[in-house]
């Protein structure tokens, strides 16, 4: 009997649960169009081999849209894929907003690539016009995430789906076509659902603490308001995040912030892990050095030259949603390669990153590097940016000042109604 009771209780727990995570999910959001809707089924869904893994699993709406598991993200920041053995190189971005990244092209008068999506630009939105179609469909195939064989293969978990009859609806009659010469136009249409979805109200909320304040309903406390200020000046956070109604919080450009390496980086050890055809994931090991955006420009014939001055550029990432977690406790990596476990470990990073010692460990942690005071060498020594952080001159309450800030960043503020 008491089993009984205990199981009993558990489930209406679950239940609670469920209901609570669906209602915090809907609450802000509007009504999705039938392609938006598409794309969230596809979201949602195991389209991996073993069909354990879906976009969510990377990117959880519940932490702002990247990495949910604590644990991970407590070390190497970068999430197993399919096969649980292996693991990619980088910690997985946020998928809310990403949406409003442009076609990646090269701005000749700012000198500096804009635009596209994956920390290194290569999801260009050259393909599909939309880099992130272009980004939604790398992941499928990669044999480090979702695994899967073959577009024939995704193609045939989607027409077996329980959403197949929507699919139909969006595409028209006949675009569930897993045929030779329907294959490639289908699993195009997979991307575009999903880069639908991520563009959706759902997804890019505009719904912050922040948002409320531009619009006049809400106010900043006085640490978040200081917050703000040194955020557009002394700070100099806005040079690349700019501020304002509707703003992605990045400008959709590259930058070599000196992060340094991440020990606990699992793909150090993807030199033992073998891929399918019997060669390694990483063949250079804890030799393995990220080239960010210049690693990807060597591939492309006509910016090729270009690669050399781009080495260990990443992506500037969206500040909306940065410190959206489950709880105070619940720890989030920060930086392409998950170095940095808090915000305020990255913002005291950027204010001293040139005034301390360099640790004798290039491999030394985030947690060591705290305590011994001082900051080991960039992963990549090259193109780091000493312009616009580095030796800010932030005091210690400045620096607090600023997390308090970027924690009115998270979707879901709920405008208290005055009492009349």
């Amino acid at each position: 009997m008491r089993t009984n009771t205990i199981v009993l209780s558990k489930l209406i727990v679950f239940v609670f649960f469920i209901m609570f995570l669906s209602a915090s999910m809907t609450t802000l959001a509007f009504d999705l169009t039938p392609r938006e809707e598409l794309g969230k089924n596809l979201f949602f869904d195991n389209i991996s081999s073993p069909d354990w893994v879906s976009c969510a699993t990377c990117h959880s709406p519940d932490v702002g849209w990247t990495g949910p598991n604590p644990g991970i993200n407590k070390k190497g920041g970068v999430y197993r894929g399919a096969v649980p053995t292996r693991f990619g190189n980088r910690k997985p971005p946020s998928a809310a907003y990403a949406s409003l990244s442009p076609v990646f092209y090269y701005d000749s008068d700012e000198k500096l690539f804009i635009g596209g999506n994956f920390w290194d630009g290569r999801a260009t939105g050259e393909v599909l016009g939309n880099p992130a179609a272009d980004q939604a469909l790398g992941p499928f195939l990669n044999p480090v995430e979702q695994n899967n064989s073959s577009k024939l293969a995704v193609c045939i978990q989607v027409s077996f789906s329980n959403y197949a009859d929507l699919f139909e609806d969006v595409w028209g009659p006949g675009s569930l076509d897993c045929s030779p010469t329907g294959v490639d136009v289908m699993y195009d249409q997979i991307g575009l659902s999903i880069a639908a979805y991520e563009a959706s109200s759902e997804v890019n909320q505009f719904s912050s603490k922040y948002d409320a304040f531009l619009l006049g309903v809400a106010e900043l406390s006085v640490e978040e308001a200081w917050g703000l200020e040194l955020f557009e000046g002394k700070a100099m956070c806005s040079s690349c995040h700019p501020t304002g109604v509707n703003s992605a919080l990045t400008d959709f450009t590259y930058d070599n912030l000196g992060v340094p390496r991440n020990p606990d980086n699992p793909f150090y050890d993807m030199d033992e892990e073998l891929l399918d055809d019997g060669s390694p994931i990483n063949p250079a090991g804890r030799d393995w050095i990220d080239p960010g955006l210049g690693g990807f420009l060597e591939t492309m014939p006509e910016w090729q030259a270009m690669a050399v001055e781009n080495m260990g550029k990443q992506k500037v990432p969206t500040l909306r949603n940065v410190g959206k977690r489950l709880g105070n406790g619940f720890p989030k990596a920060y930086a392409h390669n998950g170095y940095f476990k808090n915000l305020k470990s990255i913002v005291h990073f950027y204010n001293t990153r040139d005034v301390k010692d360099t640790c004798l460990n290039p491999f030394t942690t985030e947690k060591d590097a705290l305590q011994l005071d001082c900051w080991p060498e960039p992963e990549v020594a090259v193109n780091v940016n000493t312009d616009e952080l580095g030796d800010l001159g932030l005091t210690d309450a400045e620096e607090d000042a600023v997390v308090a800030f970027l924690n009115t960043l998270s979707d879901g503020f709920k405008v208290k109604k005055k009492v009349k």
